[in-house]
């Protein structure tokens, strides 16, 4: 905000929010300007929230930006009620807009409503990294105590993944290595130990990963975690070499995966190197304490049922200690609206814009698949049931087929995707592998049991009272500073 920053207040809210408490935290500042940035989780709530704002303060001055309204601007609800809309990255461009209007009003007398020379729609131009100054200074004390802090070494994406936003930022861009490194010795001496990097492809500059892989090394400690988005078929020796030294727990890297499925990924632009991701998905497991958060999407044009499940058992396969299974969301803005005809693509309207059917999956197939990423995420991915896995799947089973299978199942009994509780969905899977399976009951018992007291819980659940059972071990050590997600997963294989 350079000479406006002493003026300039900044606010976080979150989704959860009630948006009058938020209208009100906004008001107390009396602002003449306010910015919202718009994404696809938030802007049903920001809408409501604006429209509010303008009811009670029509004066003051609404400015847009965000990936969210970036694009397709047309008829979106939000940018009506909007004064300005800033397109594309707002780092100089905000504080530019904002320099103007107040200018204008203090030459003329007139309000901040009145610049009919500034057009509503500006469109940034890509920023030069080099001419932004850091804002990790702005991170409290509090921010630092208590969240994973939000980092970036670049920008952009080389790649053209039609479903992605990241598609239309080329070329990368670095920020300059020595003065990020020196905000990140900052906040190191601040007390930040969590540090999540948003850089779309870490490993895409080896210098650049190596220089910062280094830095952390020379400063692991007990409680450091980083995480990065990491290219899945690229690896090279000299990563491999810093990525060893590192103790389990500290580095976490989400891999973009997506689909194994060579004809949907050449569909969507996205080639990659199967063989040479599997390749490093097994030197990771075997050979490093990584933990490993691998994506696949359900509804990309081209994916069939069978060739999504072959797909996740393959993933399934080289053991990644979570396996998100996401659905396609059309986002404004991407090339996947290409194949809209051809593979009768149907979108929800409302955020998050989910796909809803296309050619190959009909609306009641990729709904069941929906619930089997729920109940994945609560039975695979919550790290509470890895013994319990191993005894419902075993070498000879498909891993998906079971588990569709079983989401199946607990469907027809619950009737809901959310709101199971941990002890129900206990005593829904003993209620399974006993009658479905034909695992016997003493078996199942013991497997439930040892999944249950691992996390340190002491209780029996009533379904399990009947049963011989060992003592619950003795409560584990609490590992400080490492994510509770990304903690539970430590001892999984």
């Amino acid at each position: 905000m350079g000479a406006l920053r002493p003026q300039t207040m900044l606010l976080e809210f979150t989704i959860n929010d009630n948006p009058v408490d938020m209208l009100s935290a906004i008001l107390e500042q009396a602002p003449r300007i306010v910015g919202f940035g718009i994404y696809i989780w938030n802007v049903e709530q920001t809408t409501r929230l604006i429209a509010d704002l303008k009811r009670v303060r029509p004066q003051t001055i609404v400015v847009l930006g965000g990936p969210e309204v970036s694009y397709d601007t047309d008829g979106q609800a939000i940018l009506a009620l909007a004064d300005y809309l800033i397109t594309g990255e707002g780092d100089h461009a905000f504080r530019e807009l904002c320099a103007q209007l107040l200018d204008l009003a203090a030459a003329s007398g007139t309000s901040l409503l009145q610049a009919p020379a500034i057009p509503k729609i500006i469109h940034a131009p890509v920023p030069q990294l080099d001419q932004i100054q850091l804002p990790y200074d702005l991170y409290s004390d509090e921010d630092i105590a208590n969240r994973v802090i939000y980092v970036e070494a670049s920008r952009g994406c080389p790649f053209t993944c039609e479903f992605c936003l990241s598609a239309l930022e080329i070329p990368v861009r670095l920020f300059e290595l020595n003065q990020f490194l020196a905000a990140m010795q900052t906040l190191f001496d601040r007390g930040a130990r969590q540090f999540k990097f948003v850089d779309r492809t870490f490993n895409l500059n080896l210098r650049v990963s190596r220089a910062i892989l280094q830095f952390f090394l020379d400063r692991c400690e007990p409680g450091l975690f980083l995480h990065f988005e990491m290219i899945p078929d690229r690896l090279p020796e000299s990563l491999r070499e810093l990525i060893v030294k590192f103790p389990p727990g500290v580095l976490q890297f989400e891999i973009g995966v997506q689909s194994f499925n060579d004809d949907v990924s050449l569909l969507i632009s996205r080639p990659q190197d199967n063989v040479k991701l599997e390749e490093n998905f097994r030197f990771l497991r075997d050979h490093s304490g990584v933990h490993i958060h691998a994506d696949l999407i359900v509804g990309l044009p081209g994916e069939t049922l069978e060739s999504f499940g072959h797909g996740f058992d393959r993933m399934f396969a080289l053991r990644p200690q979570e396996i998100q299974v996401g659905i396609l969301k059309r986002l404004k803005g991407t090339p996947i609206v290409r194949h809209d005809a051809e593979w009768q693509m149907v979108y929800s309207p409302s955020p998050p814009f989910e796909i809803l059917s296309n050619r190959l999956l009909n609306f009641a197939t990729l709904h069941r698949l929906r619930r089997f990423a729920r109940y994945w995420d609560l039975i695979g991915n919550s790290g509470n049931f890895t013994a319990t896995l191993r005894l419902m799947i075993d070498d000879r089973t498909s891993a998906f087929e079971c588990l569709l299978r079983f989401s199946d199942w607990l469907y027809a009994r619950e009737r809901r995707r959310h709101g199971i509780s941990l002890i129900r969905l206990f005593e829904r899977l003993f209620e399974f592998l006993t009658s479905e399976d034909q695992h016997l009951p003493q078996a199942v018992a013991e497997t439930l049991w040892n999944d249950y007291t691992r996390g340190g819980r002491r209780d029996r659940p009533a379904f399990l009272k009947q049963f011989e059972l060992d003592a619950p071990p003795p409560r584990p050590l609490v590992t400080q500073g490492i994510p509770a997600r990304q903690g539970r997963h430590l001892d999984s294989d």
